[in-house]
């Protein structure tokens, strides 16, 4: 995950061979016209699939009062299906060889995923790990196949680099098994020292050599997920409102909170994409604070669909919950996810302390909409809005204010 030392402007010759095995060696990094393959994109969507059940999981706990479990039990699971999928974007944005090995591994990690989203019902309501440690056994040990493959396609610092890859994600199964077999008491614990030091694996492995991933290809995987993510977050509240009139006939109720829902859904992807971050993916320090700080990017868009169903359900009288909670389960995942956009990609794009303050306080808004009852996502909503329009008049302004001062004889 940091910048490659061995940059080239064409794709690697492994990459262009027709054979279908090939050496497992790094493409360049500055290689043109870089874009996500089909077999990404069918990855991605696969991955979402375990998200949706994380949802669905998080939605049932709020709903039955039982919110702080659920968002504990929704960030570890998510964190397994957030990992596993970066660890592959970055690795395939290094050595993506497209050969026939190289798919059947990657289907082999899919197969993984779909395995952890079929035990994520029995890890909310139980607190039965096997199926999800089982899941994610399948992904990691395909992705240590992956890297054990490029060490043996590369030598010198390169291959030590892949080795430790290999290795820290084996030995990271181990700890793993704590979430089976030790008492429920220790799992949280387990998860918080496990998760710190599956982070620590890759500043480790490249702390000799660094591997080579594409920039723009690294922006566009995260940005397709982002997409991805919102797309599921929209279809997961109108199922919600779809099943919510068609038992309770109640669209006069609902159609604030569905305004609201599209407004904070359409806000979020307008803000993400609004600047171009791959020009700043250019160090270590960039690319790992980055790419981490994406798992609340990521959780938090997701958590937004769950929160706009408990809405429903409460608005109908479904979740025995007070109208202030399931306000709060819409507010809060959006301020989070508009702070920790704010704080990856959109502070470094901002002129002046206008520009700079417009996301952090839409967000201190959005929470404050938490206390106006029934109205309190059709508030958000309209408050998410207006920041977009906000800072797209601030960012007019200033075009204009320069291109007056760069005009001749102005």
């Amino acid at each position: 995950m940091t910048s490659s030392t061995t940059p080239s402007s064409a794709p690697s010759d492994a990459h262009t061979s027709r054979s279908p095995l090939r050496r497992l060696s790094a493409r360049g990094r500055d290689e043109a016209h870089r874009v996500a393959s089909p077999l990404e994109l069918f990855f991605d969507l696969c991955f979402v699939v375990a998200i949706a059940q994380a949802g669905v999981q998080l939605v049932h706990a709020i709903a039955e009062g039982h919110a702080g479990e659920g968002i504990l039990n929704y960030a570890m699971i998510f964190f397994a299906i957030w990992w596993a999928w970066m660890n592959f974007s970055w690795f395939a944005s290094a050595y993506d060889n497209d050969d026939v090995l190289y798919r059947v591994v990657t289907l082999v990690q899919i197969a993984g995923v779909l395995v952890l989203a079929a035990g994520v019902s029995r890890a909310f309501e139980d607190h039965d790990f096997l199926a999800v440690w089982l899941g994610y056994v399948i992904m990691r040990l395909a992705m240590s196949a992956q890297w054990i493959r490029a060490a043996l396609s590369t030598e010198g610092a390169e291959r030590t680099m892949a080795l430790r890859y290999a290795a820290g994600v084996l030995l990271c199964m181990v700890g793993w098994l704590g979430l089976v077999v030790l008492p429920e008491g220790a799992r949280t614990w387990v998860f918080l020292v496990m998760a710190v030091i599956e982070m620590c694996v890759p500043p480790y492995a490249e702390k000799d050599f660094n591997s080579a991933w594409h920039p723009h290809h690294i922006s566009e995987r995260y940005g397709l997920f982002t997409i991805i993510v919102l797309g599921e977050t929209i279809a997961a509240a109108t199922v919600a409102v779809k099943s919510a009139v068609d038992e309770h006939g109640a669209l006069g109720e609902l159609l604030p909170i569905a305004a609201g829902g599209l407004l904070i859904v359409f806000s979020a992807w307008w803000i993400y994409f609004v600047v171009p971050i791959h020009d700043r993916l250019r160090t270590n320090k960039q690319a790992f604070l980055w790419g981490y700080g994406h798992y609340l990017i990521f959780a938090s868009a997701a958590a937004i669909g769950a929160g706009l169903e408990v809405a429903v359900e409460q608005a109908v009288g479904k979740a025995h919950i007070s109208t202030l909670a399931a306000s709060a389960a819409v507010t809060l995942p959006t301020a989070l996810y508009l702070l920790t956009v704010w704080a990856l990609h959109s502070r470094y794009f901002k002129v002046g302390i206008t520009q700079q303050l417009v996301l952090p306080v839409t967000a201190l808004l959005v929470i404050a909409c938490t206390f106006l009852g029934d109205g309190a996502v059709l508030a958000a909503g309209i408050v998410s809005a207006l920041a977009v329009v906000t800072g797209t008049a601030l960012t007019a302004r200033l075009v204009a204010r320069e291109s007056r001062e760069a005009a001749p004889g102005v």
